[in-house]
């Protein structure tokens, strides 16, 4: 079963337009939880311009009232966030190459160009017991790379296909190319002999209830899919508890909203 994590950074932008305390990101996630999510996800940029590190001790407070479920964290892997994670410890972290003046994530990380920054980032977050990922593209060399360098997984950058879902000659060209991605990455570290678990598989980006079907029919053995401005986009319309059950229902193939 795919996990849906529910990425609450659109809702904390939100209430940093005013100096007020709501849109609350905890009362949103405990909402986005007590509907069914697997967890939540938050990128706590150097500006603060969404998620503030004030949020993170009660964010991680509401996640342990759940049975189950996660806490995320992701960003660029300097000292100053490597700290912050590790004195917040997450069940994973999400390493991205975003520069701190970016939007949002754009693309994934050249991993042969940056090892020397990610192993040893990796190892450090290995040694504190939370679970890694590498934001990567559609390259078939990724998730080969990402493994040699000590990640636990990978996630699907799935901006392209998203953006593109409009077109069907695009969108299948780009579904395809995710597809190939993921059939490689489901072989990495499988028989080799270490205690390390095989390549594991997350995906996020520009996903909707629109479009992720196909994707989990494409990619059935994702591990976690990470939704948040698509999901507070939707939830506009039917509210945020509702906004999530419809999610579920698009990742379980149930319905296509």
């Amino acid at each position: 079963m795919t996990a849906l994590s529910v990425n609450i950074n659109a809702v904390a932008y939100l209430r940093n337009r005013r100096d007020l305390p709501w849109p609350s990101p905890t009362h949103i996630g405990r909402l986005a939880l007590e509907a069914g999510a697997s967890g939540l996800t938050v990128h706590p940029r150097p500006d603060e311009r969404h998620i503030r590190r004030s949020d993170l001790p009660p964010l991680k407070a509401l996640v342990a009232e759940f049975k189950g479920a996660e806490f995320n964290i992701e960003g660029y892997p300097d000292t100053a966030f490597l700290d912050l994670v590790l004195a917040h410890h997450p069940h994973q972290v999400t390493f991205v190459p975003d520069a701190p003046t970016q939007a949002t994530s754009d693309h994934g990380w050249d991993i042969e160009k940056h090892a020397n920054l990610l192993t040893p980032a990796l190892r450090q977050m290995r040694a504190a017991g939370i679970r890694t990922s590498l934001f990567i593209e559609a390259d078939p060399l990724a998730p080969i790379h990402a493994w040699e360098v000590g990640a636990d997984r990978v996630e699907l950058y799935t901006g392209p296909y998203g953006s593109g879902y409009s077109n069907p000659e695009i969108a299948a060209q780009e579904l395809d190319k995710l597809s190939q991605v993921a059939e490689i990455a489901a072989t990495v570290g499988l028989n080799q002999d270490t205690d390390r678990p095989p390549l594991g598989l997350n995906a996020g980006h520009d996903l909707t209830a629109e479009n992720l079907p196909a994707l989990k029919r494409a990619i059935p053995h994702l591990d976690e899919v990470s939704i948040g401005h698509g999901l507070t986009a939707h939830a506009l319309r039917t509210g945020y508890a509702q906004g999530v059950r419809d999610f579920l229902k698009a990742l379980s193939g149930s319905i296509q909203i």
